[in-house]
């Protein structure tokens, strides 16, 4: 792989795919979305980001190998952004329930549930 491939591995598959599946598992967790819609959203992603490889640098369209690779990748960030967005959700939207526990995720409050705000 020489450094041209691989930086251009990085930009479009890591920054421009990356940043289209961390947005779309954004949006899926802040409508009440189920997560197996992440799934979904990143097979789409996977093959556009696949497509613009093929449209810009010639590479092979339907590369199984690569296209998996790619599809895991987004779907890894997909599902971090859906994790992410939906404990925050929990624990802005049901703040006398819950309190943060860790950046992805939640846990019942530690004085029961009393807390006025």
């Amino acid at each position: 792989m020489t450094a041209a491939v691989f930086w251009q591995y990085v930009f479009i598959t890591a920054l421009l795919g990356g940043g289209c599946a961390w947005l779309a598992g954004r949006a899926i967790a802040l409508t009440w979305r189920p997560p197996a819609m992440v799934v979904g959203a990143a097979v789409l992603l996977g093959l556009a980001v696949r497509f613009v490889h093929f449209a810009l640098f010639g590479e092979t369209l339907l590369a199984p190998v690569t296209l998996l690779i790619e599809f895991v990748l987004l779907l890894a960030v997909a599902l971090l952004a859906y994790r992410r967005t939906r404990a925050l959700q929990m624990v802005r939207q049901y703040y006398w329930l819950y309190e943060p526990h860790g950046p992805l995720g939640w846990r019942p409050r530690a004085d029961g549930g009393t807390a006025t705000n």
